[in-house]
């Protein structure tokens, strides 16, 4: 087992040090340069767009929740802890490198997966993603169908196994419990809980996440807060380990330069997924009224991932100043919760990990479900896929999974590549529709999107009919820096 992990690590580290890394900043610098910044030029539109309500279906914020909840898990938490305590506090500024550079790879991705959504069964609900535009605007669903298997396997599987696990970990440590029969309970308990949210549907769902999403990042926002303003003293010197090891001006846990760029971006990715295409699922179930709405949307929820709930984490860490380790995840960041405000933070940081792992599991399972369906409408695969999911709720509880979390850094570079190979070559679409939005803004117009407004769009476009967007009326809005 040792040295099959050691194999998969060394693997990892080949994949994404000469290919996959690469490939990331190359396509988000194109999509910065090609779409002038939209992801910095556009802030204030996105939080505009953050208040739009449908008819009948999934909001904006709904979808956005959804992709939050899968965002915003023990990533957070553990994972910058790991990237700071192997990569130096330098593997911080690249995080936020790959946040603003991603940004823009988020954008195209979510636009296309609004415009290439397709109706689902229950009236007002959509699904879709990087598996529906592979199919629809490339023609090639043998490619759609490798990625729905790949993201079925990572999030629907393995990463609720790992999350699980997670809460686990951090439940046993709070209650001091070397009880054999914890785990087991525990884990049951949590399947219970997972069952409930997963047999009501996407928009019991969202019901769930909206709830869910704000109490857990207020919450560790502000206990994060109180832990930075009683270690004021320590902000600069860590300020200046950030920059300091970002460029290797300076060497903390033997972070050099080039660890720090690898641990920065593989943790930003997998905490942001900007370019993963995990989040176009949840993006594609919203009703908007513009498929560059839920774009923006989505590249807020970037920002908000990395720029704030990672960035707190980090300076929680860094401030406190715990001991950093060989090797490090969400018990760096207790001891730092413990060392600065006492015993009572270790339970709120349980408390924490619970909620935010919760969330996670059910936008995990969410993205499985609209990739299955992809797949086949059986009913029986999808009670499957759902009894399995939960069952590795129960797994993930007994089990070990340094070797999961490995393969799950596999499968989900497997993701990113296939997810760029599409949306390079169709990021002009999207940035066409970018340009129709833009075009009605500056008329002072709420942007309504028909395809025949961007005619000779590439493949089917199913939802964007006239008639489906005629009922909508054109409002005038504040035209702003447009």
């Amino acid at each position: 087992m040792g040295t099959l992990e050691t194999w998969v690590v060394e693997l990892n580290d080949i994949f994404w040090t000469y290919l996959l890394i690469p490939l990331v900043a190359v396509a988000g610098v194109w999509f910065t340069l090609r779409s002038k910044g939209v992801q910095i030029r556009l802030i204030p539109e996105m939080f505009r767009v953050f208040r739009d309500k449908p008819q009948s279906g999934v909001s904006p914020f709904g979808a956005f929740t959804i992709s939050a909840a899968a965002r915003i898990g023990t990533g957070n938490i553990a994972g910058v802890a790991t990237a700071i305590t192997m990569g130096g506090p330098g593997a911080v500024f690249w995080m936020w490198m790959m946040a603003l550079i991603g940004g823009a790879s988020a954008f195209v991705e979510s636009v296309l997966a609004q415009l290439y959504k397709v109706r689902d069964t229950e009236p007002g609900t959509y699904r879709g993603g990087p598996a529906y535009y592979m199919q629809k605007a490339l023609g090639m669903r043998w490619l759609g169908v490798v990625f729905a298997v790949l993201i079925t396997l990572t999030f629907g599987f393995v990463l609720t196994a790992v999350q699980s696990n997670t809460i686990t970990v951090a439940t046993k440590g709070s209650f001091g419990s070397d009880a054999s029969w914890f785990n087991p309970v525990l884990g049951v308990a949590l399947a219970a809980l997972l069952a409930l949210a997963v047999f009501f549907g996407v928009k019991r769902l969202t019901a769930v996440t909206k709830v869910i999403i704000p109490v857990m990042a207020g919450v560790y926002l502000l206990a994060g807060l109180v832990i930075v303003f009683l270690n004021l003293g320590n902000v600069p010197g860590m300020l200046g380990d950030i920059i300091g090891g970002a460029f290797g001006f300076r060497e903390v846990a033997g972070g050099a330069v080039g660890t720090a760029i690898l641990q920065g971006v593989r943790r930003g990715m997998f905490s942001n997924e900007a370019g993963m295409g995990s989040a176009p699922n949840a993006a594609a179930a919203a009703e908007t009224t513009h498929p560059v709405k839920q774009g923006l949307v989505q590249t807020l929820g970037v920002y908000f991932d990395t720029l704030v709930i990672c960035t707190m984490t980090a300076f929680v860490i860094l401030s406190a100043n715990p001991t950093l380790g060989e090797r490090g995840g969400a018990d760096v960041t207790q001891a730092a919760f413990t060392s600065a405000l006492g015993d009572w933070a270790g339970h709120l940081l349980t408390l924490v990990v619970f909620m935010v792992a919760f969330s996670s599991m059910i936008g995990n399972y969410y993205y499985g479900e609209s990739n299955i369906q992809f797949i086949t409408r059986s009913k029986s695969v999808m009670s499957t896929y759902r009894a399995m999911v939960v069952a590795c709720a129960v797994l993930g509880a007994i089990g070990s999974v340094p070797l999961v979390w490995s393969l799950a850094d596999v499968t989900m570079g497997a993701m990113v590549l296939v997810n760029l190979i599409a949306i390079i070559p169709l990021g002009a679409v999207a940035f066409r529709l970018l340009d129709d939005y833009l075009a009605q803004r500056r008329q002072g117009l709420d942007p309504v999107f028909r395809k025949d407004r961007v005619p000779g769009l590439r493949g089917e476009v199913e939802c964007w009919d006239a008639s489906d967007q005629d009922a909508t009326p054109q409002q005038r809005m504040p035209v702003g820096s447009l």
